[in-house]
């Protein structure tokens, strides 16, 4: 998070305010954490301009959220990224997108004739929540941190300094 120099949530923390505040409030989180009483804050939305018009909605979570949500991630990515395609390529460790272009090169020089680049446009805004949680629970058995990752999902966001609830998508 540091390196990616990230904003501060909606609780105005910053990366730089971020050790303070776990030495002052892991003991309190880390037991709600694990007796499943841990409820994520909402999200800051923010629109980005998109280069070629339109705008992008970007969810930025509490700096203590992210850190959650890492961590959540480094277990699961561990346990289950060898569930995944080697075709696929977006947002997994030690991929990038110019190995999916040396991939489709390899294809083209096996004599294959079309590659397919996909990019599903607003696929993180209309994710239904329950088919998701469906999909998880294959892999993940812990109620607690299922409820965890259902408390990210739900956790809403901030638009113009008001609370709205995320029925679906990925906030």
């Amino acid at each position: 998070m540091k390196a990616n120099k990230g904003a501060a949530g909606m609780d105005g923390m910053t990366i730089e305010e971020l050790p303070a505040a776990i030495k002052s409030h892991w003991p309190e989180i880390s037991r709600r954490l694990l007796d499943g009483s841990y409820h994520p804050e909402p999200v800051l939305r923010v629109e980005i301009p998109k280069p070629g018009g339109g705008i992008r909605l970007l969810g930025i979570p509490t700096v203590m959220d992210r850190v959650i949500q890492q961590a959540i991630l480094q277990i699961l990515q561990g346990d289950h990224d060898e569930n995944f395609s080697d075709s696929s390529f977006g947002f997994r460790p030690g991929r990038s997108a110019r190995q999916a272009i040396l991939k489709s090169r390899d294809y083209v020089n096996d004599g294959y004739r079309w590659v397919v680049d996909l990019d599903l446009e607003k696929f993180f805004d209309q994710v239904n929540h329950e088919l998701l949680m469906e999909e998880v629970k294959k892999f993940v058995s812990d109620p607690i941190l299922l409820k965890s990752i259902r408390g990210y999902l739900k956790a809403g966001v901030v638009v113009n300094g008001e609370v709205q609830s995320t029925a679906r998508g990925t906030p």
